[in-house]
């Protein structure tokens, strides 16, 4: 195996070109599996524990340790495949590092780096270990050192967010979890408080204007959004800062957040990816709160009024660390 990351994709439609279009350049090489050529098989047998460390830019290194036969497969042609699980097209890639020996480490201990260079389409990897004549095993997941993902500030003159956290899964598996965000609205703190949500947040790879927005959008039908001023009270243009009264959202179930920084600017997703928690939803959790009815409508009476006290409100993040709000009625 060469010292250069190698990057395969796999699509189940007639052409990648788009796929390939954002790819790096440089050191990496590209190729394409055919649409209907089947992915390298799994054994079933889990490689060993892989511990991983984080960079502040976005980078990752992977350390393991081949022992018993592995050691001895471990030459040149060794190194960590991580394949994208497949979308909704069925379109998936891979990505292979070198693992090259760590010095002044115990015998058999190799490491393979993720620059923070290289782009991995946002989803979720799978990591396999590579050996010369053996079929790629999935790895366990080791210690983790993420402490460089806390707080982390992106660099802006990249002109694109990568963020990648290492995590295990409900298996036993080693996973990352990838975003490719730009321009990209972190979340702040969520506050509830007289029958809304307020928010704030940085923008970054933009600009807040004094016409900003965040704009709730409801995930199911064609209706408009709900809409709350969003320019910060700082003068720093990257902040911004809305308050989301509930009972406007009653109408609905689900609704998805987004910040338009400005008239005519493309809308941006608000989301939490920036510490070392890949998976929020089950993580930061909120109490639900109760909708009262908008102060221009008429009181209701009898089943209705009941009806009405029975409707709650509480923001959550969703699979993909998005955050939205979600809208229930007691039966």
């Amino acid at each position: 195996m060469s010292g250069s990351t190698i990057r395969t994709v796999t699509t189940g439609a007639a052409s990648v070109a788009d796929a390939l279009a954002d790819l790096p350049s440089g050191a990496e090489e590209e190729h394409r599996h055919g649409a209907g050529e089947a992915l390298p098989p799994q054994s079933a047998q889990r490689g060993p524990a892989t511990d991983c460390t984080a960079d502040s830019a976005g980078g990752l290194t992977f350390d393991l340790r081949l022992a018993g036969t592995d050691a001895g497969a471990g030459g040149e042609d060794a190194g960590l495949l991580l394949r994208r699980r497949p979308d909704a097209s069925g379109e998936t890639e891979e990505v292979r590092l070198p693992l090259t020996p760590v010095q002044d480490a115990e015998p058999g201990t190799l490491r393979a780096a993720l620059p923070s260079t290289v782009r991995l389409t946002e989803g979720r990897w799978n990591v396999f270990l590579v050996l010369a004549g053996r079929e790629p095993r999935r790895l366990s997941p080791g210690v983790n050192d993420l402490r460089s993902l806390v707080d982390r500030v992106p660099h802006e003159n990249r002109g694109w967010l990568g963020v990648r956290i290492p995590y295990a899964t409900k298996h036993g598996n080693l996973s990352v979890r990838a975003w490719m965000r730009w321009p990209h609205a972190e979340a702040g703190a969520l506050r509830m408080r007289d029958g809304a949500l307020e928010l704030d947040g940085r923008l970054y790879g933009g600009e807040v204007s004094a016409t900003a927005r965040l704009e709730a959008w409801p995930r199911r039908g064609p209706a408009e959004p709900v809409v709350a001023d969003a320019a910060g009270a700082g003068g720093d243009r990257r902040e911004f800062a809305a308050v989301l009264p509930f009972a406007a959202l009653a109408g609905g179930r689900l609704w998805d957040l987004w910040l338009r920084p400005a008239d005519g600017a493309e809308a941006v997703r608000v989301a939490r990816i920036l510490d070392d928690v890949p998976d929020k939803k089950r993580i930061f959790t909120y109490p639900a709160q109760p909708v009262a009815r908008d102060a221009g409508q008429p009181a209701a009476a009898g089943p209705a009024a009941t009806e009405s006290a029975a409707v709650t409100a509480k923001p959550y993040y969703t699979l993909n660390n998005d955050l939205a709000v979600r809208i229930d009625r007691a039966e």
